[in-house]
């Protein structure tokens, strides 16, 4: 490899380790796991990479490589599905801010837990990843109207959760 190649695989990693390690760590809920998850991913761009047409989506190949490896990975049972808890830092839903304040983090963590992967993973890929509705979808390799749905339903979900909690 070139040290041009070299510098733009640096540049790759720079950019992008903390975002897909912090990714990896809420599909894994584990620091080691997401390390390799992650470790993973870049050692795929480096395998198959040059196949990548459009430089602009390089976010979301890298994104979509890595839930896809997770994948192999929890079918053949290396894994276990977990969550990040700053998925309750939403950037856009105040209410679900404030209700998560009014409780311990645990109680919000277990309401979190609760949720199906359908609806918790495009979730995470909208509030943590900031990724849009395309590239979430090609991501989980599902239809935009589907991501759409999902976040509605699974953002639903999660308010009616953590209101139960509340009034408890």
């Amino acid at each position: 490899m070139s040290d041009k190649g070299n510098q733009t695989f640096e540049t790759l990693v720079a950019t992008y380790y903390k975002a897909l390690f912090k990714f990896a760590w809420s599909l894994s809920k584990s620091e080691g796991d997401a390390a390799d998850l992650t470790q993973q991913t870049f050692l795929i761009w480096a395998q198959k990479g040059h196949t990548l047409r459009d430089p602009s989506k390089v976010k979301s190949w890298l994104f979509t490589s890595l839930y896809r490896e997770f994948l192999r990975q929890y079918r053949r049972g290396q894994t276990v599905v977990g969550i990040d808890q700053e998925i309750l830092e939403s950037r856009q839903d105040n209410d679900l801010v404030s209700s998560v304040r009014q409780m311990e983090s645990k109680e919000a963590v277990e309401a979190l837990h609760t949720l199906d992967p359908v609806y918790r993973e495009p979730l995470i890929l909208f509030y943590m990843q900031d990724l849009a509705y395309k590239e979430i979808a090609e991501v989980l390799d599902i239809p935009i109207g589907t991501v759409m749905s999902r976040l509605a339903r699974g953002k639903a979900q999660l308010k009616s959760k953590l209101s139960e909690k509340i009034r408890k």
